[in-house]
């Protein structure tokens, strides 16, 4: 995995989201803030929507998106999700998280030259949103004959 520096405006925008899950963390209810910086330089902040039925939980990240494509923006620079502890939970660290697999094909979807923060053994790191989703499904491999 090609790794990129972290920059003062990746970590801003690590503090971006968690400063909104903190803000708005409820039990149940949200427990992961993201945060995109669109290229024009706006910051979108989201959380997550639980439901008690999982398949119609939204994820911070895809609730990031449709924030910034509902404001008129077309492009993203970097995202980074944060995980904010339950109320049970005896580490009370708030963490960066990877993206789900759907999160990163919606990412890749509207910008497949968005940077995307992790943290991986403990270490931030940062890497284009391409080396997370290995031979992306398109349209184009879609149409593809099978041999």
């Amino acid at each position: 995995m090609n790794t990129y520096e972290i920059t003062k405006e990746d970590y801003e925008l690590i503090e971006a989201a968690k400063n909104t899950i903190v803000e708005l963390y409820e039990d149940n209810r949200h427990h992961i803030g993201a945060a995109l910086r669109t290229n024009s330089g706006k910051i979108v902040t989201a959380v997550h929507i639980e439901a008690y039925v999982g398949r119609i939980t939204v994820c911070g990240e895809a609730i990031a998106v449709g924030r910034a494509v509902s404001e008129g923006e077309k492009g993203f620079h970097t995202i980074a999700a944060v995980r904010h502890p339950y109320s049970d939970e005896v580490d009370r660290e708030i963490r960066v998280v990877s993206p789900c697999g759907m999160c990163r094909e919606l990412i890749s979807d509207y910008s497949p030259d968005c940077f995307v923060i992790l943290e991986i053994d403990g270490e931030l790191k940062k890497t284009k949103i391409q080396e997370l989703i290995p031979l992306k499904y398109t349209r184009k491999t879609a149409d593809m004959p099978l041999a």
